[in-house]
């Protein structure tokens, strides 16, 4: 019970992350793709500060501290908006999601690897099925493999990336409020960020956001503050709470939330491949991330309390 108050914001947040898949999209359709995503994640930084600062949140990193906000922004910031943007201009927003959802099986496998988090055949099992639901959904056009779009493995790398990301935000939540870690991140990782755009898309970015229309522009600023600054302050905060892989159990509701948003907002088509991928991603999340057996185990001991 005394984690309640948290699971019920991480669903705010999937909520909010889900819908900001087709926001991504939009964004990425009508600026350049790199810079809008680092100008949007360099706004997140600046208003995560003002927030730290409010809550007398802010103070100076020590060295080791340092590295974790270096190869977390570079994983977190740089490579995951980075393949987001990329992937999201290169495929559709229903595909995009669908593979953000394997994030729960990608965390709780980097804890097994380097946490030292248990492998069991139920972990195996949702591993194996989380496998089958990507291939019903890269595979299920009727193409067969000249199916899989660039986009497809560009999403893959992103979500790979930000898993990653997960394990190193655990590791140094024991000494740094993971709050003001993303507030590092944000800022480190998008300035590279834009470093790699002015280089990959000389045209720049003013002339966009100065012909911008307001809806772009509220759904830029949106995007930025409430799922990438609140959102990621939010999540990170609760990775270092309850753990890398029992977080990222909800993040399964954001593909809910992204596919639905996908056909709200963008009229995208939801196929049974995507529904028969989608219940393969829930089965291997229940199964791989651990909550299955968490929920067997806490069973037993209210049968043994009884």
């Amino acid at each position: 019970m005394r984690n309640l108050s948290i699971y019920l914001t991480l669903l705010g947040v999937m909520i909010i992350w889900g819908l900001n898949v087709s926001a991504i999209k939009i964004l990425v359709e009508s600026f350049p793709t790199i810079l809008i995503q680092a100008v949007r994640v360099f706004m997140a930084g600046i208003v995560v500060f003002i927030a730290l600062g409010v809550m007398k949140k802010l103070r100076k990193p020590n060295k080791k501290e340092y590295v974790y906000i270096v190869f977390g922004g570079l994983l977190n910031v740089t490579a995951h908006h980075l393949f987001l943007g990329l992937g999201l201009s290169n495929t559709s927003a229903v595909n995009g999601g669908l593979i953000l959802g394997m994030g729960p099986l990608l965390t709780a496998l980097m804890a097994i690897l380097f946490i030292g988090t248990r492998l069991t055949m139920v972990r195996s099992i949702g591993f194996i099925s989380g496998g089958i639901g990507i291939a019903f959904i890269v595979l299920g056009g009727g193409e067969g493999l000249s199916g899989i779009s660039l986009g497809d493995l560009y999403v893959f790398l992103s979500i790979l990336a930000q898993a990653a990301s997960f394990i190193l935000i655990s590791m140094a939540a024991k000494t740094m409020d993971p709050r003001l870690l993303t507030g590092y991140m944000l800022i480190f990782g998008s300035v590279v960020l834009i470093m790699v755009g002015s280089v990959l898309e000389p045209e720049g970015i003013i002339n966009g956001l100065m012909n911008a229309t307001l809806v772009q522009w509220l759904i830029l600023l949106g995007s930025a503050v409430f799922a990438t600054a609140l959102g990621h302050m939010v999540y990170n905060h609760a990775v270092g709470k309850v753990g890398p892989a029992e977080t990222s159990i909800f993040l399964n509701l954001n593909t809910f939330f992204s596919l639905l948003g996908a056909a709200l907002f963008l009229g995208e088509k939801v196929t049974s491949f995507h529904l028969y991928g989608l219940i393969f991603i829930i089965i291997g999340v229940l199964f791989g991330s651990g909550a299955l057996e968490e929920i067997q185990l806490r069973r037993r001991s209210a049968k043994n309390v009884a």
